[in-house]
């Protein structure tokens, strides 16, 4: 958490792209009206859940970049050999990866505000939190998968980009699902991030393809193997 809010130019970058879809997609679209979105829903209000969704898949991915940096300087080695369970690394990973994405996601959706988002109690606000929750346990376990099979930063950021663009669109996050083509509509439901942008969705606009309960359901338990298996490739890991 230190590093993170010491690096100014990283809490900078990790805002800016969410806000720029935000700021030219919502404002641009706001007086469109789009196929498959209810009646009297502003577009703009669609879209924060989904920009909501992009941010938390982004910076919890690239999460296991760390794993890439530490092995890459010598640190991994040392927290190897510590007289800790790698289990218990794994966790305090995915917390700490977990807090700094939540955090980003709280100042995207209060600076939403600004352009006219608005969120109905706090009962929302908390519910909103879990399924935050839950998205970025998910994308941290997978890419602590990704971090743990690969050796190469460089190599890592591309195929994480190859990897998280195609679930971003495939969400819903910037339209519904309804438009989609039947047999691409059946493809997104094995997006996890599908039911996080749903279930944000439904949470804070009272819209959603899904109910609650089976959005949170299946998004935990998305969340649940991607840890699992998290943990489990890192503990196979080499630390050279």
């Amino acid at each position: 958490m230190k590093r993170f809010l010491r690096a100014k130019s990283r809490v900078v970058g990790a805002l800016a792209m969410p806000l720029f879809f935000l700021a030219f997609l919502g404002l641009g679209f706001r007086r469109i009206a789009i196929p498959g979105v209810e009646g009297g829903v502003n577009y703009i209000h669609f879209l924060v859940p989904g920009i909501l969704g992009m941010s938390l898949l982004f910076s919890s991915t690239f999460a296991g970049l760390s794993v890439l940096w530490d092995r890459e300087f010598g640190f991994l080695k040392e927290i190897m050999v510590a007289p800790v369970n790698r289990v218990s690394i794994v966790l305090g990973r995915i917390v700490g990866g977990m807090t700094t994405g939540i955090i980003q996601a709280v100042l995207i959706l209060a600076i939403s505000m600004a352009v006219g988002f608005r969120v109905s109690n706090i009962i929302s606000l908390l519910g909103s939190v879990v399924f935050m929750v839950l998205i970025a346990a998910t994308f941290i376990g997978m890419g602590l998968i990704f971090a743990s099979k690969m050796k190469d930063m460089q190599g890592f950021s591309i195929i994480m980009n190859f990897v998280i663009f195609p679930l971003f669109f495939l969400s819903g996050a910037l339209y519904p699902l309804d438009n989609f083509p039947s047999w691409l509509k059946y493809l997104s439901h094995l997006d996890p991030l599908t039911y996080g942008v749903d279930g944000l969705r439904g949470i804070l606009i009272g819209i959603s393809s899904f109910s609650p309960l089976i959005n949170f359901s299946v998004l935990a338990f998305f969340s649940l193997i991607m840890i699992f298996l998290g943990a489990y490739f890192f503990e196979k890991s080499e630390s050279v």
